[in-house]
């Protein structure tokens, strides 16, 4: 008798496909332009020294880069770790100090420390400016938040670093003053993000750049160049509802009028989640307005001027937005205008696209209106 055939043996049907059959790989003729520009992406590195020039502000971002990826992987891990909860101290600022917050600002102290680029670091969870050694002096001036949003970590919210660098201006020993400077000196700024990606966005004046982590690749990968506020985006708002009976008039107005409009439009949407980072990163992506302005309790705002006022004003700005300290000390001022005197000074805030930011300014004055953002200007 004729010998049987395996039936994995036979020749496939014509109105069947095998599932042994693999798909073959894409030709040089077939492959897609999107999957060529994405095999040329930058890296941070290559990106800077493209753009810039500049090896020592390489040297600087590759230290940061190192501390939150280092950050990124404690915040994933945080649970396995038993790293949930408080250490049982206060920062400077009085706010309650979560382990990961220690841990976090070891990573960025000893990474920014080992580059040999900074001169002074300041850190929301040191009391005084670290000034480094003479060994190991650079130009760079940075202070950071090291983990912004810690208090929501137990819940599993998005938190992240927030960063400004100035570049020392003299020759002298590093000094406090090197980095009690206004905003608007700043050289570079940024925030990395960690959420369902880690994300970096970072601005060294010359727009915001958008940076993606591949875990594959342990490197931060450009994605988008010059990000922009949407000059018609979300009717969106994102405020702390539970000081409404602390602010001055003109912000309960705001916030009143967002909710039932004058004029008979659709409300705006409510969208705040507590942490400075994603609060900002959703507003500079869909565009409305952010707010923690000053109140009755904390007449000098909450937030800190050096390390989340100053960076977050720069990012906004860059990205064609308005960020200012509303009314601050007698009249309407720009945070990067402002000029610290203690390394934890805090300032009101309120940024985001200009349909938003302006009624609120120009409620305190017809001369209290926002200004056209000029990039070449700032």
């Amino acid at each position: 008798p004729e010998e049987a055939t395996h039936p994995c043996l036979l020749p496939p049907s014509p109105h069947t496909r095998s599932p042994l059959l693999l798909p073959l790989p894409p030709s040089r003729e077939t492959m897609s332009t999107e999957n060529i520009v994405d095999t040329e992406r930058d890296t941070l590195s290559s990106f800077i020294m493209e753009t810039t020039k500049d090896r020592e502000l390489a040297l600087l971002m590759t230290a940061l880069e190192v501390a939150c990826k280092n950050i990124a992987r404690a915040v994933r891990k945080a649970g396995i770790a038993g790293l949930f909860g408080i250490s049982g101290t206060r920062n400077k600022s009085g706010d309650q100090v979560k382990k990961l917050d220690l841990l976090s600002n070891m990573f960025v102290v000893n990474a920014l420390r080992k580059s040999g680029v900074c001169a002074v670091l300041v850190s929301e969870e040191e009391p005084e400016p670290l000034f480094m050694p003479a060994e190991d002096q650079g130009r760079f001036c940075v202070a950071f938040d090291p983990l912004d949003g810690s208090s929501n970590i137990d819940c599993n919210v998005s938190t992240g670093t927030i960063f400004s660098i100035y570049e020392k201006k003299t020759f002298n020993p590093p000094n406090v003053y090197d980095i009690l400077r206004p905003g608007k000196e700043i050289i570079a700024a940024g925030y990395c993000m960690y959420g369902s990606a880690t994300e970096l966005v970072v601005t060294f004046r010359r727009g915001v750049e958008r940076f993606i982590l591949d875990p594959s690749l342990g490197e931060f990968i450009h994605i988008g160049s010059k990000m922009r506020i949407p000059k018609k985006g979300k009717t969106v708002y994102s405020c702390n509802e539970g000081n409404y009976q602390k602010w001055d008039k003109v912000i309960q107005d705001a916030v009143c009028n967002y909710k039932i409009p004058k004029d008979g439009s659709k409300p705006y949407s409510l969208r705040y989640v507590g942490s400075m980072v994603s609060d900002v990163h959703r507003t500079m992506l869909y565009g409305g307005i952010f707010m923690y302005p000053a109140d009755k309790k904390s007449k000098n705002g909450k937030l800190r001027l050096l390390y989340e006022g100053f960076p977050m004003a720069l990012l906004v700005e860059q990205a064609g937005g308005v960020a200012s300290a509303g009314f601050f000390k007698g009249k309407v001022r720009r945070i990067l205008d402002l000029v610290p005197s203690t390394i934890h000074e805090r300032c009101p805030v309120i940024l985001g696209c200009h349909r938003d930011v302006q009624p609120v300014l120009s409620a305190y004055g017809p001369a209290n209106a926002a200004p056209t953002t000029l990039r070449s200007k700032m």
